[in-house]
């Protein structure tokens, strides 16, 4: 009898430890709706629907491939700074020069900041296989916490996720643990690397068909401005 309820107690054991090694992040799915709607949204989810809405995304760009200027943003989903540019600045940078189709945005976050960046990375690379990056990283930076105290959670991701109206969440969520995304978060370290970026938020705008490009470290509205209206001619 108690060599039998050894072999059970062993059974369950490994049982166990199968369940936390293969039921990783990835294949959990928290009590999120399949396809993100506004209904029961977080906060801000409306105010960046309208901000996006329209604007054509494919993967990490924002505004049409044809723009000829290209603005590339080096970002932590973690970094006070980054929401701070993100919060009031990226608005005017979409009304004013992406939604017309005179600049395009490129994302590459990175994880500077600590473990939870990773997890914001993971789930904006993500998101952009469904042309949804910009959504969520602008609603995670809308309701951005302290860095660092376990805010950017899986509960955060699940939810923000959940706010973002068309976006298969559950399909998101899954897609993090994806050898896809861990080749394109480690590609955005290496392009970092290479273009010297040393903090969050680094802004590079250059002409998209080359030449000059201009590196601004945590830049204001008006040097981001200056920067793309010089090379529209307007400078």
């Amino acid at each position: 009898m108690r060599a039998a309820l050894a072999g059970v107690l062993a059974v369950a054991a490994v049982a166990i430890v199968l369940a936390v090694v293969l039921g990783g992040r990835g294949s959990h799915t928290p009590s999120v709706p399949a396809v993100g709607t506004l209904a029961n949204a977080i906060p801000h989810a409306a105010e960046v629907n309208r901000l996006f809405e329209g604007v054509p995304q494919r993967g990490m760009r924002l505004g049409k491939a044809s723009a000829p200027v290209t603005i590339v943003e080096y970002v932590d989903l973690q970094c006070p700074y980054c929401a701070q540019v993100e919060r009031q600045v990226l608005p005017v940078l979409v009304s004013r020069y992406v939604r017309p189709g005179k600049a395009k945005l490129v994302a590459r976050p990175l994880a500077f900041v600590g473990p939870d960046s990773v997890r914001g990375r993971d789930a904006i690379i993500a998101a952009a296989r469904q042309d949804r990056a910009f959504n969520l990283a602008e609603l995670l930076y809308l309701n951005q916490g302290t860095e660092n105290t376990g805010w950017l959670g899986e509960d955060m991701v699940a939810s923000a996720s959940a706010s973002i109206p068309g976006l298969r969440v559950h399909e998101l969520l899954e897609a993090r643990s994806s050898p896809a995304v861990a080749t394109m978060a480690a590609r955005f370290d290496s392009l970092a690397n290479s273009d010297h970026v040393k903090a969050t938020p680094t802004f590079i705008v250059g002409s998209s068909f080359g030449g000059s490009r201009t590196t601004l470290v945590a830049p204001s509205e008006a040097s981001l401005v200056h920067a793309i209206d010089g090379l529209l001619g307007r400078g």
